[in-house]
């Protein structure tokens, strides 16, 4: 079944769209496209971001190796690199500092109707993606590949079962979700 899903470009798109009103929708309900609410978390004031982005790493990681183990996913890990990591940490991060939205949020903002989304947001995706596919040729023969990382996931650098990591990380989640309830934040 899920062979020919993924081999149906026309489903893949449905399916596509369908996933991304969703994202938006979860993102939207979860308050994370409220522009508000992510300076309060650079801020240090709302930890409602961090909260949302835990939650999602807590269901998402299991959920992602038990299909894998269950045979409905392949894993297609590209490798990484610190040069490519900096890059898009750097364009990432200017464009957060600027306009307080990441591309996630900027399109759930765009959604509710948020004009500073819609204004700067959707133009300045657009054109940091148009400024990073003119510049990729050069960028990737010297600087994006530079200084490989010698594993591609944790569980390969590491040596172990992925449940190894998996389930640790998913209690220290646990744990620090707990925490932040217990603070108030």
């Amino acid at each position: 079944m899920f062979e020919t899903l993924r081999t149906n470009s026309r489903a893949q798109l449905v399916l596509g769209l369908f996933m991304g009103i969703a994202f938006g929708f979860l993102l939207q309900t979860g308050g994370v496209t409220d522009y508000n609410i992510i300076i309060g978390q650079l801020l240090l004031t709302d930890f409602t971001v961090v909260k949302v982005m835990l939650a999602a790493v807590l269901v998402g990681m299991p959920g992602v190796y038990l299909m894998k183990e269950w045979g409905w996913v392949t894993l297609h890990v590209r490798s990484g690199a610190i040069g490519s990591t900096v890059i898009g940490g750097l364009i990432f991060g200017i464009g957060f500092a600027v306009l307080g939205y990441c591309p996630g949020t900027v399109a759930g903002a765009v959604g509710q109707g948020a004009l500073d989304a819609l204004v700067g947001g959707v133009p300045g995706i657009l054109i940091g993606t148009g400024l990073f596919a003119a510049l990729y040729p050069v960028l990737s023969e010297k600087i994006l590949e530079k200084g490989p990382f010698p594993a591609d996931t944790f569980p390969e650098l590491l040596g172990v079962n992925p449940w190894m990591v998996v389930i640790p990380v998913a209690v220290f989640i646990l744990a620090i979700l707990a925490g932040l309830e217990y603070l108030g934040l």
